[in-house]
């Protein structure tokens, strides 16, 4: 009809940029998890197995030299599990030898002198903490380590690092730091003549090359590690030190009973995984960050974390 010759055409712009495409958006906690699995494998760690979420009390809690009547263990700091109910615990020897440096001591100590109830060391929760990885880890170690002794060569003790990240859980209070489940960093190293002066050391050099140079340490107290030292990092926001990990050395009476030898040392650490991820996206509220309250749209706004792995 040539009604089109009449009618105004908008000018088409070839320079105009298009829509940005829509594309996936890791979560901080993802990226962060990922570059502090990476740091481990450049250290020569070896991640550990941490499949099971559900635990026995006793590689919980009791293999780790930790006392039945311990406020940890109780229901309002643990989630326990009614089905299953009871756990099977496979190597009684070791169990039995738990059982009496629990009850009697050995290995330069005392014990807690009581009355051990193997009822309690099978109830079965969800994990508290990803050192229970790590003691079924080292019995590993240690059984591995007394095999071939048994083969009647000159064994060496070989030093080994081990590394795990993933969820634990625990019955507490929820606030601006603290939530029920959570990811737990956890790192290990086991070898001859470990210091604490070591254990400094390397956690110092792990959080330099995170970029969280202000570090503190303060005494603490542990059941299964001593010395023990809290770790704290200084939060920009919220203009205050901040605690993001535990660690120590493991006693002999945890590591002892598994069959390692007596000059062998273990030096451990654990690290939340949400508190240096707060730090490093300047994030004051764990809330904001892991559970239902948090806000997709942030995700797409936070730009790529840059940790600083350099050496410089």
């Amino acid at each position: 009809t040539g009604s089109w010759s009449s009618v105004h055409f908008k000018s088409y712009n070839f320079e105009a940029d298009g829509k940005n495409t829509e594309s996936g958006c890791l979560h901080p906690l993802l990226k962060v998890r990922e570059q502090f699995r990476l740091l481990f494998v450049q250290l020569g760690f070896e991640e550990m197995p941490t499949d099971n979420y559900v635990e026995s009390s006793f590689w919980n809690f009791d293999a780790l030299f930790q006392p039945q009547q311990h406020p940890a263990r109780d229901a309002h700091d643990t989630f326990f599990l009614s089905d299953p109910i009871c756990a099977q615990i496979n190597d009684r020897d070791y169990f039995e030898r738990v059982k009496t440096v629990h009850e009697k001591g050995g290995y330069g100590s005392l014990g807690y002198q009581y009355q051990w109830e193997e009822s309690e060391a099978k109830t079965t929760i969800l994990r508290t903490h990803t050192t229970a990885v790590s003691s079924r880890v080292l019995h590993k170690l240690a059984s591995d380590y007394l095999n071939e002794c048994k083969s009647g060569t000159n064994v060496e003790f070989k030093p080994r690092k081990y590394f795990s990240i993933d969820r634990v859980f625990r019955n507490e209070t929820l606030d601006a730091t603290h939530l029920a489940e959570f990811h737990q960093i956890e790192g290990l190293v086991a070898g001859r003549g470990l210091s604490l002066a070591d254990l400094k050391g390397v956690i110092g050099e792990f959080f330099r090359k995170l970029g969280m140079k202000k570090l503190r340490f303060k005494p603490a107290h542990n059941p299964y590690t001593e010395p023990s030292m809290e770790i704290f990092s200084y939060h920009d926001g919220l203009q205050k030190w901040v605690e993001v990990g535990n660690s120590g050395i493991f006693r002999p009476e945890m590591l002892r009973p598994m069959g390692l030898p007596a000059d062998v040392r273990v030096i451990a650490w654990g690290l939340s995984l949400e508190r240096p991820t707060m730090i490093m996206y300047g994030i004051k509220n764990i809330r904001d960050l892991f559970g239902h309250k948090v806000d997709i749209s942030t995700i797409k706004s936070n730009p790529m974390c840059r940790l600083g792995l350099s050496e410089s």
